[in-house]
């Protein structure tokens, strides 16, 4: 598998720095998952190493070759990346978006092959979706849409897939669908995934690799149970914490502490004389 690596990586839009000077090693073969605040760095670092969005500073070095130097072909062989909110022509078929995925297999002396079908076909059963194939893409609900973008980045047939907040405007069910969906992925076919997700709590259960940003600087690089405590959490996301092991996976489960809730809490507990006293006499 190729190594994916960032070094004194400076990103900005414009005249306005994101990320001024970060360096990271994304492990072969595991999940990684992107943390932290609402406009911390999370989306861009994931756009600098996809080639998605070109560094100021630094490099983004795949299997020992920078990625800005690679033919684009040849990097959409090893690097797939599913940006946010991807949309799809009106009436293009979940088939024809999944073919999409082998246009980096193709060239003027070799167009659609058995090959192509062949991965293109298993790429639909893995995601579950080829009673779905000639549905156009537009009709299928939020989940199904987000699975189809995914068997997308299947076909492409590349080790390393980025997904910018693949769990968005999901609900809870279909989130969860995802995120195994991704797992089995990394565990059966040995992808290594790198992904931005909200929430800390998926996070912790998914990540092999958590790395938690704020102001476009690392914080925390790890494992989920060695990295997260009360004071990351805080360190991150600015607010208190209880943390207490998920009861089902074991994994970090981050109860956020909250002033509103505290209140009540009090104020219904507090009751100086039961209420038939009033009523009494």
């Amino acid at each position: 598998m190729a190594e994916l690596h960032a070094q004194n990586l400076m990103l900005a839009y414009d005249d306005t720095c994101i990320i001024p000077n970060l360096s990271v090693t994304i492990p072969d073969g595991q999940i990684t998952v992107l943390v932290g605040a609402n406009g911390c760095g999370k989306s861009t670092l994931l756009r600098g190493i996809s080639r998605l969005l070109k560094p100021k500073r630094g490099s983004v070095v795949l299997d020992g070759a920078d990625i800005w130097k690679m033919p684009t072909k040849q990097l959409a062989k090893q690097l797939g990346i599913l940006p946010q909110g991807p949309t799809a022509p009106e009436g293009l078929t979940v088939h024809e978006l999944v073919a999409q995925g082998r246009y980096p297999h193709q060239s003027w002396l070799q167009q659609w092959s058995r090959e192509d079908e062949h991965v293109t076909q298993e790429a639909l059963a893995i995601t579950n979706l080829t009673d779905f194939a000639d549905r156009p893409v537009d009709t299928l609900s939020g989940g199904q849409r987000q699975r189809a973008w995914i068997a997308m980045t299947l076909a492409q047939d590349s080790d390393t897939i980025l997904l910018d907040e693949p769990t968005t405007f999901l609900d809870l069910a279909y989130q969860i669908d995802v995120l195994d969906l991704l797992h089995d992925l990394n565990v059966a076919r040995g992808k290594t995934i790198v992904m931005v997700l909200h929430d800390l709590n998926h996070a912790c259960r998914y990540a092999d690799n958590l790395i938690a940003l704020r102001d476009g600087h690392i914080v925390a690089q790890g494992y989920p149970s060695d990295i997260v405590t009360a004071d990351m959490v805080y360190a991150v996301f600015g607010i208190a914490c209880t943390i207490i092991p998920d009861p089902i996976t074991n994994t970090p489960l981050v109860i956020p502490s909250s002033k509103a809730m505290n209140s009540k809490s009090l104020t219904n507990s507090f009751n100086p004389q039961p209420s038939w006293v009033a009523i009494r006499g």
